[in-house]
């Protein structure tokens, strides 16, 4: 095979795992179900049942409806990701194993961007016992955009990663106490990614290691549920969500499998007797932990011209959030919220995959416009760790180490959300 094809499908390959896991990593897993849970750091989300976004979170939750309710809405995600004390050591460097000196690479941070996620959510009862319904919103997503003249350009270039998930679900009341459901998730995803070699690497220098744009691809999962209600001022909900591998495919035959992760949730809902006030909480754990590695496969038409498989032995994660909800009057409702969440990465990090743990500050609304309609508006700051990186790409012509680049990153974020709701 021609080197030069060779280490182009090699490149592509570490670069699409590399850049499209930015949209799975801790920090860009898209809580963006609705505007009112991003006002309270999501807490008690899969239980509360405030609006038809519920179902989302826990298909049970459907039950606690007694008439059809239908939300909208949209979040944006503005990322501001900061790379800093970067030393990058080329292929002059690396080939003289670091006589000739690093090249120090000038901080940047305006590598983030903002995305907009839409959210729709519709439940009908169909009498006292069942319960349908039917969602779309995003689970996953990031931009990063590095500058066309940054150094180390093996490690940044632009990364667009959105998905959609289509939901139906079920929820059937056994009791006073207690409701079930089920649903079933449609994922879409879609992906744009490029990356270039420095200039300076002799005979690929400037040349694009990977331009992939608009690969996609579907998967299918599912999510069960239960809501336990002691009364109706306390009630607990547990969700649990499979996610699929999912495969994403381009124009030219190149296909990339992601494992996602599952994801199980407890949630509880307390409003306090004669007050107010209520508190809410959620204990979040997500499967990263399969996350290991992502395979690539390169196809001509049918046919398995090559593979790869990059390891990312990623751990499990966890959410804990806690909030409360202030009914002041008859008009407004006003929420907060906190959430702590652990990083998904562990001993393996990149520049291109910021990720760390990360504290969530939140605050929201409620307008009520009359007796069955609402306004709902989010705001919440992501603040997150700095970590230091250190990362290499290796030569697919002989499997000696191209390029290395060393670092300290940031990743923070500001999501805001509005959202109208109805019941009928």
């Amino acid at each position: 095979m021609n080197k030069k094809r060779l280490f182009i499908r090699s490149a592509v390959a570490m670069a699409v795992a590399a850049s499209s896991t930015s949209a799975l990593a801790a920090g860009f897993q898209l809580n963006a179900q609705s505007a009112t849970g991003i006002g309270r750091a999501f807490a008690g989300d899969a239980v509360i049942a405030d609006n038809a976004a519920v179902m989302a979170r826990n298909p049970a939750a459907m039950a606690l409806f007694d008439q059809k309710a239908f939300s909208i809405g949209f979040e944006t995600i503005t990322t501001d990701i900061k790379v800093s004390d970067a030393e990058y050591c080329g292929a002059a460097c690396e080939f003289t194993g670091g006589l000739v000196p690093a090249t120090q690479v000038e901080d940047t941070d305006d590598v983030g961007g903002t995305s907009v996620a839409p959210n729709v959510h519709f439940i009908m009862p169909l009498n006292e016992k069942l319960a349908v319904g039917i969602n779309a919103y995003s689970n996953f997503g990031t931009k990063t955009e590095f500058s066309d003249d940054y150094v180390a350009t093996e490690y940044g270039g632009l990364t667009d990663v959105k998905s959609f998930n289509l939901g139906l679900a079920g929820s059937y009341r056994l009791n006073d106490q207690w409701s079930f459901g089920a649903g079933l998730d449609i994922i879409y995803g879609q992906g744009t990614m490029k990356r270039t070699a420095n200039k300076d690497i002799p005979d690929i220098g400037g040349m694009d290691l990977l331009n992939v744009d608009g690969a996609d691809g579907f998967a299918v999962g599912f999510n069960v549920g239960t809501v336990y209600e002691l009364d109706e001022n306390n009630r607990f909900g547990f969700a649990y969500r499979y996610s699929p591998e999912f495969e994403a495919k381009d124009d030219k035959g190149q296909k990339i499998t992601l494992p996602l992760p599952d994801i199980a949730e407890f949630s509880g809902f307390h409003k306090i007797e004669d007050t107010k006030f209520a508190v809410h909480y959620s204990v979040q754990y997500i499967g990263w932990g399969s996350f290991d590695k992502i395979e690539f496969e390169n196809l001509q038409g049918t046919v398995l011209t090559g593979s790869y498989s990059k390891p990312y032995e990623w751990q499990d994660g966890w959410h804990y959030s806690i909030g409360g909800t202030y009914y002041l009057n008859n008009d407004w409702t006003l929420r907060a919220g906190y959430m702590y969440d652990t990083s998904a990465q562990d001993e393996l990090t990149s520049i291109s995959v910021p990720d760390s743990d990360r504290q969530w500050f939140s605050a929201g609304l409620t307008y009520n416009l009359d007796q069955s309609s609402t306004i709902d508006f989010g705001f919440t700051y992501l603040m997150g760790e700095k970590v230091s990186v250190n990362e290499s790409t290796p030569n697919p012509l002989n499997g000696s180490t191209l390029s290395s680049v060393s670092a300290t990153t940031q990743a923070n974020a500001i999501l805001m959300g509005l959202q109208y709701s109805r019941s009928f």
